[in-house]
């Protein structure tokens, strides 16, 4: 990681904490977040800028304040394939593990809360409110990584799109501790560029198949890069998931 990459960011008090009912520290109690204050610092990036290269040695493990990251793998020919999006509340990093398993990228400004890696890995041990929530935390990520290999690799394209849309108006809901439904509204934070790149799609395909939603009552845009769903059923009707089960976001 570059000096350049980043910037330390003013620090937060955890009680205005925009993610504090859905982060690694959720179910702390006032003695542990203490804790957690004593080890904890904050990083800034600006859209495109690098958080930490595969197999760098990390000295923190963070969550997503604000912004999003990209996960990505490069190929030894090297080609570069986005295998995940990291979204407010998200984690990076792994306890007990060194390096980095993947490159992180911010995609859009970026605000991470990170913690002096040794340290946290103590308090998982001696804290089992946060590690229980790391724990669930993973299995959700496990889940998401099972339907995104669902999404690339058998859905249509404007299945992807609708997919995508879905999955961020549902994160972004519980953010404002909300039930995802009709005339929710949220920023997109991707570009149609990443996207593409990110659902393996041409950028004409993308550009596409949201005018072809919009057209079709499932969306509408706001500007730019608001959009409203007027009919949360009818968007998930687009995503071609069983509605009973639904995915995990």
């Amino acid at each position: 990681m570059t000096d350049t990459s980043m910037k330390i960011a003013d620090k937060k008090s955890c009680e205005n904490c925009p993610i504090q009912h859905s982060a690694v520290c959720s179910r702390c109690e006032p003695d542990e977040l203490r804790r957690l204050e004593e080890i904890k610092y904050y990083r800034s990036y600006e859209a495109g800028q690098p958080v930490i290269w595969a197999g760098d040695h990390m000295e923190f493990v963070a969550s997503v304040v604000s912004g999003i990251a990209a996960l990505s793998q490069t190929l030894e020919d090297g080609r570069t394939q986005m295998v995940g999006l990291l979204l407010p509340s998200d984690f990076i990093g792994r306890p007990g593990r060194d390096s980095a398993p993947f490159d992180v990228t911010a995609v859009t400004d970026l605000t991470i809360c990170c913690f002096r890696k040794k340290p946290f890995e103590a308090l998982l041990v001696s804290t089992p409110h946060i590690g229980q929530r790391l724990l669930e935390m993973t299995l959700d990520e496990l889940d998401s990584a099972r339907d995104w290999m669902t999404i690339l690799g058998r859905k249509t394209a404007r299945e992807k799109i609708a997919s995508l849309l879905a999955i961020i108006a549902r994160r972004n809901a519980a953010l404002n501790k909300e039930m995802p439904g009709n005339g929710m509204s949220f920023e997109l934070p991707l570009t149609r560029e990443a996207m593409s790149d990110y659902l393996g799609l041409t950028l004409e395909t993308v550009s596409r198949q949201i005018s072809a939603l919009r057209k079709a009552g499932v969306i509408e845009l706001d500007g730019k890069r608001r959009v409203v769903v007027p009919s949360y059923e009818a968007l998930l009707s687009e995503t071609g998931d069983d509605v009973d089960g639904g995915m995990i976001a």
